[in-house]
């Protein structure tokens, strides 16, 4: 055998000895929703903390759902979303820890200025749903089991209304950006978190027609651990230090100095402030 050959043998012998898991130390997988990563707060706030933490973070953004199930499979190490029932049986299940509400924004229901179903005037939500459903109005629903779309049924249902198998009623199984963009499309109506409503609004010709700060529109965001009992293999440590990050004043900050650009802040930071 060569010098060169021996070499190389060595080599990898010795890399096939070092842990499965020690390259994540300086790497962390986080599962969140289309809005975070759409709007541009992540991309806002997370170079600041891999700057300081020398942790380098890869978004996979999605619908909460399927941020919730790639966390339950051990496939990330940490997970925001915004579905708080959601998140109170993914936490009980034993797959998530250390669960923390870091910020909220509002969910607005937005259409065409003419507003043919007249939901501007409705004096809720549920009246405002059923509205669409009285003028068969086209309505465009994400689909996706994300946060958003979770409480768009949760509204339905307190309507009394199912929509699911009307014509005017579609579904496009897709994040809030391609969601709005076909609700132009189709001088229709949709349900959207504010902050991506902000974000994309200036390439639409939607309006914000029905806007109430109510609890029933309250649209916490968590953060959440992926229980290391659960997956031994998940970098749990670079995960509390994200949470503990995104909890602290210097967190909390960059998410209320994160704005459209005309001033107006996408998310409320909920920790030591008055939002």
């Amino acid at each position: 055998m060569s010098k060169i050959s021996r070499l190389i043998w060595f080599i990898l012998f010795f890399t096939m000895l070092l842990p499965v898991s020690s390259h994540t130390a300086d790497r962390l997988r986080l599962s969140s929703t289309t809005s975070t990563d759409n709007t541009g707060l992540l991309a806002h706030i997370l170079p600041v903390f891999e700057e300081k933490t020398g942790v380098r973070v890869d978004v996979i953004a999605v619908g909460t759902g399927r941020a919730l199930k790639l966390a339950e499979n051990g496939d990330v190490d940490a997970t925001l979303v915004h579905a708080p029932e959601k998140e109170l049986h993914f936490e009980a299940m034993g797959y998530g820890v250390h669960r923390q509400q870091i910020m909220a924004n509002y969910f607005v229901i937005v259409g065409p200025g003419e507003d043919p179903a007249g939901i501007a005037n409705a004096s809720s939500p549920a009246a405002a749903f059923e509205r669409v459903t009285n003028v068969r109005a086209p309505f465009i629903s994400r689909g996706d089991e994300s946060g958003t779309h979770t409480k768009e049924i949760a509204i339905w249902k307190s309507a009394g209304k199912n929509p699911t198998g009307n014509k005017w009623y579609l579904e496009t199984g897709k994040g809030m950006g391609e969601t709005l963009t076909m609700a132009d499309e189709k001088r229709g109506y949709t349900f959207s978190d504010m902050g991506s409503f902000l974000k994309f609004r200036k390439r639409l010709d939607l309006e914000i027609l029905f806007q109430k700060k109510s609890d029933l529109l309250f649209n916490p965001y968590s953060i959440i651990a992926v229980n290391p009992e659960r997956h031994p293999h998940v970098n749990y440590s670079g995960a509390v230090r994200l949470i503990e990050f995104l909890s602290s004043p210097e967190g909390q900050s960059l998410i209320g100095d994160f704005t459209d650009g005309s001033g107006n802040r996408m998310f409320e930071p909920l920790i030591g402030t008055n939002p």
